[in-house]
């Protein structure tokens, strides 16, 4: 007896130990996201597999409470059946599903807005096969695609703008990275066309991103003229203006 109990006790102690190692390796494992986009997406994942965690145990407990009415108890192996079911639940649930990464040809699908979000959590994909200087623009882009996915939230998807940074972010940025990925990599540091592959990497993600900071300026150009006009506004009815106005009216 003492030896069973002893068993149950370590099945549930391996059980919360893989839980943490995956929760804390996956950890590190994982490079952090490089914007919301991303993030947001890795979050949904973590609640979907905290939520099928939750269902399997509490279905493997209400079906232990059911045989144990109908049986008038289950017995000590019936517990540790329920023990060890709701380990390997426990285990398999907080390990799938996975987050998925876009593939290449899905990421320019849906709304623009949507097609930013994929496209951080690909850019994530491919970071760890680029140069440093390279994986650093990409890492600083995450920041500016979530400003962009920001001032897209509403705009028609047939506005210029939405369909120049569908161009831009969903196809041209990784068509040039997955072109960049097909290059053998003793041959990423030759100098071809008087820079390498690595260089003119770079040097195009530094396009984009300048380009992307750009559109995104563009597009917050309407909100800035709004806010200014109301900063204008208020402050003739209740700053300045306002002080002036019954001295001007005074000495009319």
């Amino acid at each position: 007896m003492n030896d069973l109990t002893r068993e149950s006790e370590r099945i549930l102690s391996d059980g919360r130990a893989l839980v943490r190692d995956n929760r804390e390796g996956g950890r590190h494992r994982r490079a952090p996201s490089i914007g919301e986009g991303s993030a947001r997406l890795k979050k949904s994942n973590l609640w979907l597999r905290v939520r099928n965690i939750v269902l399997a145990v509490f279905a493997i407990w209400i079906g232990a409470g059911v045989a144990g009415a109908i049986f008038s108890g289950i017995g000590f192996w019936g517990v540790m059946s329920v023990v060890i079911a709701t380990a390997i639940a426990i285990a398999l649930f907080s390990s799938f599903p996975k987050v998925k990464t876009p593939k290449r040809a899905d990421i320019n699908k849906g709304n623009v807005q949507q097609m930013v979000g994929r496209t951080e959590l690909w850019l994530e994909a491919q970071r760890p096969a680029l140069p440093p200087p390279a994986a650093k623009i990409v890492n600083d882009m995450g920041v500016q695609l979530d400003a962009l996915g920001l001032q897209l939230e509403g705009v028609d998807q047939n506005h210029p703008k939405a369909r120049e940074v569908r161009s831009l972010v969903g196809e041209q940025l990784p068509e040039m990275i997955d072109s960049y990925r097909r290059i053998p990599a003793h041959l990423r540091n030759e100098e071809r066309a008087g820079a390498t592959p690595d260089q003119q990497l770079t040097d195009s993600l530094g396009k984009i991103s300048g380009e992307i900071d750009s559109i995104t300026r563009q597009l917050a150009e309407g909100s800035l003229d709004d806010l200014a006009i109301k900063h204008r506004y208020l402050d003739y009815k209740f700053g300045e203006g306002a002080q002036t106005s019954p001295q001007l009216e005074h000495k009319n």
